[in-house]
């Protein structure tokens, strides 16, 4: 039974990013997350990833509004084992060295994704 597959990326918008700054950290939450698994030994994310790459890689783009809201996104991800990233940025623009800014939940199934991401608004 093949599964409907998404990523979703969470942002901080109390953060006030820029444009291109949120774009830059969303895309790093997504590639870091898909990076861990081609690294990684985990055959279920490597299915994952195949089946979602093979469906057009359906993103969300949505938000919280602090580091704590962040912080439980990425916890409640990892505790369901959900492929996932969480970003801290290098500092070298608008933030502090060490700011977390983005997690990418999945690739994964969207119901999976969504036990952690279902409730959040989108960016």
């Amino acid at each position: 039974m093949r599964h409907q597959m998404k990523q979703a990326i969470v942002l901080r918008r109390d953060l006030q990013m820029g444009r291109g700054k949120a774009a830059a950290q969303a895309a790093h939450a997504a590639c870091d997350a898909v990076v861990q698994i081609v690294n990684g030994d985990n055959r279920q994310w490597s299915e994952w990833l195949r089946e979602w790459l093979s469906q057009g890689q359906k993103k969300v783009v949505l938000r919280v509004e602090s580091e704590d809201e962040l912080n439980k996104v990425y916890s409640e991800a990892v505790s369901l084992g959900l492929p996932t990233s969480i970003i801290e940025d290098a500092g070298l623009t608008q933030l502090p060295p060490g700011t977390k800014t983005a997690v990418a939940v999945g690739p994964a199934p969207s119901e999976l994704v969504d036990k952690v991401t279902g409730k959040l608004k989108l960016y």
